[in-house]
C-alpha cells in the first residue's frame, strides 16, 4: 500500500546529536511532501519547541502535523488550528503535584509560553557525561518558554496541563517512579520519555490515540503510515503504523516493537528507510 504519512518523534530520531536536521533527511523530507506525503512530527515537546523545525521542514506549505505533549494536542502547521486537545483534570493535576512533593525530583509546569517550576535554582540533574546538566535551562530554552518561579505549584497549577514534566537523576527515577505514579493509575497517563524524564498525561492520551483521531477524518488507515522513534514513548506509534521502524538508537523495547531497525540518527536513518518505502 502506497505511504501517504510519515511520522516522526523529534529528538533521538528526526535530529542528531547535535539536535540539527541533516541536510540529507532534510531535502528528503521536503521532496516526500510535495510528492503528496504528508509530515507529522510527534514529540513530547510542547507545540511551540516544535514550530522552528516545521518551517524549516517546509511543513508550513503541505498541511503538516504537530502531535505535542506526548499526544494531548495536535495542530495543523498551516492553518494553526488546534485539531485535538486533551488536559488534565485540574482537581488531579494539583494532586499529583502534591504528592510529588515527596520526591527528590523537578517537577515542570507551563502555561502558553511561560514554564513554572518551584525552584529555579534546583536545576541540576546528573547524566553521563554531565554531573551538572542544568535541566531548567535545557527544557526552557528548548521549548522557547520564558521561565518563572512560584511558591508552590500544587496551588498554583489551577489550570489545565496538557502533560507535567518530571525531570530527575536515572537511577532515581528508575527506582522511584512506581511511588510517583501508583496513586494515579486508573486516573492519568505516565510513562518515561527519556532515562532523565518521566511524564504524566491525561488517561488515555498517548501519541497513537492523537494519530487515530485525526486521520481517519481524513480517511487515511494505518496500512499508509510510516512511523519512526527511539524511545518508549515512541512505542505507539510504531504499533499504530503500517511500516514502524526504530532507529539504531533506539531503546531495546521500541527495537522489538518495529517492523525493522534503521541506522542512528546520526547515520541519516531516516533517509535511508525513506529511500525504500517512499522516495
Amino acid at each position: 500500500m502506497k505511504i501517504k504519512v510519515i511520522v516522526l518523534d523529534i529528538d533521538g530520531t528526526l535530529l542528531n546529536s547535535e539536535k540539527k536536521i541533516s541536510d540529507l533527511t532534510k531535502s528528503a523530507l521536503i521532496q516526500a511532501q510535495k510528492n503528496g506525503v504528508k509530515i507529522i512530527l510527534a514529540s513530547g515537546r510542547p507545540t511551540v519547541g516544535m514550530l522552528a523545525l516545521t518551517k524549516e521542514l517546509e511543513m508550513d506549505k503541505h498541511h503538516g502535523l504537530i502531535v505535542s505533549f506526548n499526544g494531548s494536542q495536535v495542530v495543523d502547521c498551516e492553518t494553526h488550528e488546534i485539531l485535538f486537545n486533551q488536559t488534565m483534570p485540574i482537581n488531579e493535576c494539583q494532586a499529583l503535584l502534591e504528592h510529588l512533593k515527596k520526591f527528590d525530583i523537578i517537577p515542570m509546569i507551563t502555561r502558553e509560553d511561560v514554564m513554572y517550576v518551584q525552584d529555579v535554582y534546583k536545576c541540576n540533574i546528573s547524566i553521563p557525561n554531565n554531573p551538572n546538566f542544568n535541566v531548567i535551562q535545557y527544557e526552557s530554552r528548548g521549548g522557547s518558554y520564558k521561565l518563572c518561579e512560584v511558591d508552590d505549584l500544587a496551588t498554583f497549577a489551577d489550570f489545565p496541563q496538557n502533560k507535567i514534566l518530571v525531570a530527575g537523576s536515572p537511577e532515581y527515577l528508575k527506582e522511584n517512579y512506581l511511588g510517583m505514579s501508583a496513586p494515579f493509575n486508573g486516573k492519568l497517563n505516565s510513562m518515561f520519555t527519556a532515562s532523565i524524564y518521566y511524564e504524566f498525561t491525561a488517561l488515555g492520551i498517548d501519541k497513537a490515540h492523537a494519530l487515530d483521531t485525526v486521520l481517519k477524518p481524513l480517511g487515511i488507515h494505518r496500512d499508509e503510515v510510516i512511523s519512526f522513534g527511539d524511545g518508549h514513548n515512541d512505542i505507539s506509534i510504531i504499533n499504530y503504523a503500517g511500516i514502524g521502524i526504530a532507529m539504531a538508537n533506539a531503546v531495546e523495547d521500541l527495537k522489538q516493537a518495529a517492523n525493522e531497525i534503521t541506522l542512528s540518527n546520526d547515520e541519516d536513518g531516516i533517509y535511508h528507510s525513506l529511500k525504500k518505502y517512499v522516495l
